[in-house]
């Protein structure tokens, strides 16, 4: 995996942050009642192109809500362009994505409810001193 510059770095942030308040003030009416949060942002090394990471409660309408935002996405950009503009060349294209982390953690969590997890004997009886 390459490492990112620091440039790239705060840009990233910034446009995660941004991005963040464009999809908050829209309202959750905009998103059919989900809350919609920006969970990542990754950058282009040129910063002309802006993978968008999205995580969406309840996960049931993720569907609907990455067809908005792909629908919606020149608009969004267009925003974030008037807010960028003085920070960067060239607004990046945006491509929306959907977020996993948090049903990967629910699925985790439930496996581990299911089938918990018990010391075994050797485990429960501490270490053992050798005599050498």
């Amino acid at each position: 995996m390459e490492e990112v510059s620091k440039r790239v770095q705060k840009v990233q942030r910034e446009v995660q942050r941004h991005l963040a308040e464009i999809i908050r003030s829209k309202g959750m009416a905009f998103f059919d009642g989900a809350l919609v949060t920006v969970s990542e942002v990754r950058m282009s090394p040129d910063l002309s192109y802006a993978k968008v990471y999205i995580s969406c409660f309840p996960s049931e309408k993720r569907v609907a809500i990455m067809q908005i935002l792909t629908e919606k996405s020149k608009s969004i950009r267009g925003e974030l362009g008037h807010i960028v503009a003085k920070q960067l060349r060239i607004v990046p294209e945006l491509a929306f994505f959907e977020d996993t982390t948090l049903d990967y953690a629910q699925h985790i969590d439930s496996v581990l409810a299911r089938n918990p997890i018990t010391p075994s004997a050797e485990e429960n009886s501490g270490p053992e001193e050798t005599n050498e």
